[in-house]
């Protein structure tokens, strides 16, 4: 789709005009300059509207409208009851009154899987498990008889949050050992696309090689470490979310590197799945944590913190995923650290006992920043035998 920002004109711009004040973060009329009204006009009013919006919904707030925000805009359209909804295969239907439906089934004892606004099998076979305990036809589709069924019963759950209920359970079952657990490790870019690129540094090169030490590490602990993409590739990333999801993964991790138009932004953050609403992957959000953490206790990187977003990775992605944005190449100490094998093999570190942390759940565990690889492989041969 076309990228529209302010100073564009056109119908393209109007109908984002019209979303935004349905939504009620725009007034109804916009005076021009000679004081006829322009709904086709993309001014400073509509920019601050789309950078509310954004913020809202866990998306990058540039004020621009790319193919991000334009489907998290026509998701937001959309109401439970106003449509039908079904699982279809191809290409599965989004939107608000998705999530709607995976919350309501959630409250009432069902399990859609994460509210993400998405209806795949999980939210499909929930949807029938309502329908068939409440004397619906089951069909799989949300219509009208579904639909007042839902509004009409009370929740069996209330207070709390369900969905971090079940996620902490299955990780209790999956046990401290790393030993087995699959891990996609997702190293950005590749290809022709080579990232942020600053004095012959590019973003897709550090981040293969950290990627390559991190799986090192994974497969010494007895992890099933996989890569998203080869050293020539570059996956959009649905299919970066696609091949964790057919992998069986139960972690997904996606390296990058930022940049700024300022030489002074310096840092690292973490990213979890989150609509910045109260709708979040609570383990995505620990394990988010515990990365942001080990890596600035280890590297000396500010802490730019954890900050939930809605991006393919993490919304498409249907086990745990978290996004780490490590270093801006755009600042010369960053970019200086981050071209130094030996502080690549930190991070790597850093992260290895992230994950380490997260299926621990707080038992026999260190202060961060303590914890070495030495003692992650000490603890795995321990558990064994």
């Amino acid at each position: 789709m076309q990228l529209l920002r302010r100073g564009d004109v056109g119908p393209a711009v109007a109908n984002v005009r019209s979303t935004l004040t349905s939504l009620g973060l725009l007034s109804a009329v916009n005076s021009g300059a000679r004081g006829e009204d322009r709904y086709d006009v993309f001014d400073a009013a509509m920019e601050h509207a789309v950078r509310a919006f954004q913020q809202q919904r866990g998306l990058v707030t540039d004020g621009t409208v790319g193919p991000a925000t334009d489907r998290a805009l026509r998701d937001a359209t959309y109401r439970l009851g106003a449509r039908p909804l079904t699982w279809t295969i191809s290409q599965p239907m989004t939107g608000d009154d998705v999530a709607a439906l995976q919350v309501r089934l959630l409250e009432l004892g069902f399990n859609p899987g994460r509210p993400d606004g998405v209806f795949e099998a999980q939210t499909n076979q929930a949807l029938r498990d309502f329908q068939r305990e409440y004397g619906l036809t089951v069909d799989g589709i949300c219509g009208p008889a579904t639909v007042r069924a839902l509004k009409q019963l009370s929740p069996r759950t209330t207070g709390g949050r369900p969905l971090f209920l079940r996620e902490q359970e299955r990780m209790r079952k999956a046990g401290p050992r790393l030993t087995g657990k699959r891990i996609v490790i997702d190293p950005g870019h590749g290809g022709a696309e080579r990232g942020v690129t600053v004095d012959g540094i590019s973003e897709a090169d550090l981040v293969w090689d950290l990627a390559r030490r991190l799986e090192g590490r994974m497969k010494a602990t007895g992890m099933d470490a996989l890569l998203s993409r080869g050293q020539d590739q570059c996956p959009t990333e649905p299919e970066r979310a696609k091949f964790a999801n057919d992998s069986g993964a139960d972690l997904f991790l996606s390296l990058h590197n930022d940049k700024n138009s300022s030489p002074l932004a310096a840092g690292v953050a973490s990213f979890h799945y989150g609509t910045g609403n109260g709708i979040t992957s609570t383990i995505g959000e620990a394990l988010a944590g515990f990365v942001q953490r080990e890596l600035v206790a280890r590297t000396g990187l500010l802490d730019c913190r954890t900050h939930p977003r809605t991006w393919d990775c993490l919304r498409l992605t249907r086990c745990t995923a978290v996004r780490i944005e490590i270093g801006y190449l755009t600042n010369e100490w960053d970019r200086r650290r981050l071209s130094d094998p030996s502080f690549r093999d930190v991070v790597a570190e850093g992260i290895l006992i992230a994950v380490k942390r997260l299926y621990l759940l707080g038992e026999n565990d260190q202060p961060t920043g303590t914890f070495t690889f030495a003692d992650v492989l000490r603890h795995e041969l321990a558990k064994a035998e």
